[in-house]
């Protein structure tokens, strides 16, 4: 059963993490070892989240040995260019404690300011050549920004993560990355961002072929679209401070979905994006100062 995929460049990542988007800096610690406890070996953090150090305290506390825990982070937009974004790395390598990272990412496009973009992404070349990171990758990156990135720059991606769950699985960019070699990673892979409107009868939590599934495999809805994830070939990175909710989205390697019911989770995209527009990051309005370690 799959429980790693490789990357392009021949580096293997878990096939699933665990990821501390808005998880409090004070929280960060306890989530991650309790996620280390369990048997997650990578852990996704950002400079934007205000976690690292925390991710850091955890790993140090696990007394895992540095080669068993895949770490990546995310360089915001504030940091790009390509002097700005060695500096981002140093900044997170003091935080994580570490003096490698595994998977260093762009966290957005930036397509107001894209030659920016490309100069932090030749920083993460860079960064490649010289051992600092292990790979290199981008997020929340479509295909127009994939293809010119692709034209002006040399190391094809590793990874582009981006939002992916049963009601929105952008599964034209995840061929384009497919086609490229560029492995996807569903961030709010069980659909959380689903239920943050408020009506409950649109989260995926709550779907009737979700939940029938799940009773059919003795399992949650969780643990069902994790599944998923991992049968399509994506990297999943969910997140939890509740101990038995990390655990329970660990426990998904002893059962498998038919295709029958890969392609009934697989039919219910809408096509209703629930994170930000990609084209709509600016430095004007989400540019903030990431602080030095």
């Amino acid at each position: 059963m799959t429980t790693h995929l490789t990357l392009n460049n021949g580096v293997e990542m878990p096939a699933l993490g665990f990821g501390v988007f808005q998880t409090p800096p004070t929280e960060t610690a306890e989530a991650v070892g309790a996620a280390l406890d369990v048997g997650y070996r990578l852990i996704d953090t950002a400079a934007a989240y205000g976690n690292e150090r925390g991710v850091g305290d955890a790993l140090r506390a696990s007394g895992l040995p540095r080669d068993e825990v895949f770490l990546e982070t995310k360089v915001w937009i504030s940091d790009y260019g390509y002097d700005e974004t060695l500096h981002a790395w140093e900044k997170s390598i003091r935080k994580l404690q570490v003096d490698v990272i595994d998977l260093f990412i762009l966290h957005q496009a930036l397509p107001s300011e894209f030659d920016r973009t490309v100069a932090a992404y030749r920083a993460l070349e860079a960064l490649l050549a010289d051992g600092k990171v292990r790979a290199i990758g981008v997020s929340n990156f479509m295909v127009p920004h994939l293809e010119r990135l692709l034209s002006e720059t040399t190391v094809v991606p590793a990874v582009n993560q981006i939002e992916v769950h049963p009601y929105f699985s952008q599964k034209p960019l995840q061929r384009f990355g497919s086609e490229h070699g560029i492995a996807t990673q569903a961030w709010s892979p069980i659909g959380g961002i689903t239920s943050y409107r408020g009506d409950d009868s649109r989260s995926t939590f709550n779907d009737p072929v979700i939940l029938a599934i799940a009773e059919a495999h003795g399992k949650t809805a969780a643990q069902v679209m994790l599944r998923w994830h991992i049968q399509n070939g994506v990297q999943a990175i969910p997140k939890s401070v509740t101990p038995a909710r990390i655990a329970e989205n660990f426990d998904v390697f002893d059962f498998e979905l038919s295709a029958d019911e890969i392609g009934r989770i697989d039919a219910l995209d809408m096509g209703v994006r629930g994170g930000p527009e990609p084209e709509a990051i600016t430095l004007e309005a989400f540019g903030r100062e990431i602080p030095e370690a």
